[in-house]
């Protein structure tokens, strides 16, 4: 690496890391702030505060990571404007892409750990913290039993599901109503039975003392009274979309879910006729928000290389507003891409494509003065 490489590289960790440690300390004093009554209600101590705001670090960090590389450009190259050293650049015929050069290669490096973390570490520390809260501040309560499971297997498939113990993985109370692909609203049969258990060795759910109705015409109907059977061995179902691990990871919140988990919870979905378009948007988004680094670099060196003086102040309030902006611009999109008016894909990757965009306009402008 060279001497100008390693001086570049070294103003902008010092900004990227001074920008990271306050805004995660601001996300700290504000939450706990929010918090500190609940806290003292509850009596907690500082090890478990501490622990709490410890699993809390690496959402905050996720949110954030673009925010400090845009703050660092902004800072680094305004500090090269207003000493001049990016006039003795130019004049020693370094463009302004080759000096962008150390920046975006640790850019790059962080828009890979990011995705890593977002879709892995992230995901593990918020079930923990939520854990926290359902412990000792009673939020997001769960019992040992899940009430009132509704589920479209397939798209002429309902199951549903009076409750189910964890414990024992057993569900009691369960209709499986079959309609006829033709027409929606014609139900062909229905199972309904008392039990349903999960067998693990053979990765089957054994219906126990159930009733088979196969509905003949609209006024008559076969009835057949079974005591137990394996799902595979019935022929007209054979298998479902559903074993425990999907019923738990349903009750999860998105967050919890790691990446594969969450391709997983979409493929399930997908299989069963469901409408997806809402988790395929958070998906996407999982893997386009890190390039959000790369995006804010490009975007803050653009904004910062033109000859306008300015103090730390306005550059700090420069990337704020951008960073409002930009998760702002997510937000909306997001409305659209639930909606299905967008395609998942292109919602997530909408924010990035438009600020990259811009930025690439802002170079154009700035290489004809």
């Amino acid at each position: 690496m060279k001497l100008l490489d390693r001086y570049i590289l070294k103003h902008f960790l010092q900004n990227f890391l001074f920008g990271i440690f306050c805004f995660v300390l601001i996300f700290i004093l504000i939450d706990l702030f929010e918090k500190l009554d609940k806290f003292i209600d509850k009596g907690l101590s500082f090890g478990i505060i501490l622990q709490y705001y410890i699993y809390f670090i690496p959402e905050i960090l996720k949110l954030i990571l673009p925010v400090g590389m845009l703050l660092a450009s902004l800072f680094t190259v305004s500090r090269f404007v207003t000493y001049s050293e990016l006039v003795a650049m130019k004049s020693a015929g370094i463009s302004i892409y080759r000096y962008l050069m150390p920046i975006l290669i640790f850019g790059a490096i962080i828009t890979c750990f990011s995705i890593y973390f977002n879709g892995w570490v992230v995901p593990l520390t918020n079930s923990k913290k939520i854990s926290m809260e359902r412990e000792y501040l009673d939020k997001h309560q769960t019992t040992p039993n899940i009430q009132h499971i509704y589920f479209q297997d397939r798209v002429n498939r309902i199951i549903s599901i009076d409750s189910y113990d964890k414990q024992s993985q057993r569900c009691d109370n369960v209709s499986i109503q079959i309609f006829s692909n033709d027409s929606l609203t014609h139900m062909l049969m229905r199972f309904d039975a008392a039990h349903m258990v999960w067998d693990s060795a053979k990765n089957d759910w054994m219906l126990t003392n159930y009733f088979k109705r196969n509905f003949l015409s609209l006024e008559s109907e076969e009835l057949k009274i079974i005591n137990s059977k394996y799902l595979s061995e019935i022929e007209e179902i054979q298998k479902i979309n559903l074993d425990p691990d999907l019923i738990i990871k349903k009750q999860l919140k998105p967050e919890e879910l790691v990446l594969s988990d969450f391709k997983e919870f979409i493929t399930n979905l997908e299989d069963s006729g469901q409408d997806v378009a809402r988790a395929k948007v958070d998906y996407y988004s999982i893997i386009s928000f890190p390039f959000a680094n790369l995006v804010t670099i490009i975007f803050g060196v653009s904004v910062s290389s033109n000859r306008r003086k300015g103090g730390a102040a306005l550059q700090f309030g420069i990337s704020i507003l951008v960073s409002f902006i930009y998760l702002g611009f997510v937000k909306i999109s997001q409305v659209f891409g639930y909606n299905g008016e967008i395609p998942p894909i292109l919602t997530a990757w909408l924010a990035n494509i438009l600020f990259l965009l811009i930025s690439l306009v802002n170079f154009y402008r700035l290489n004809r003065l």
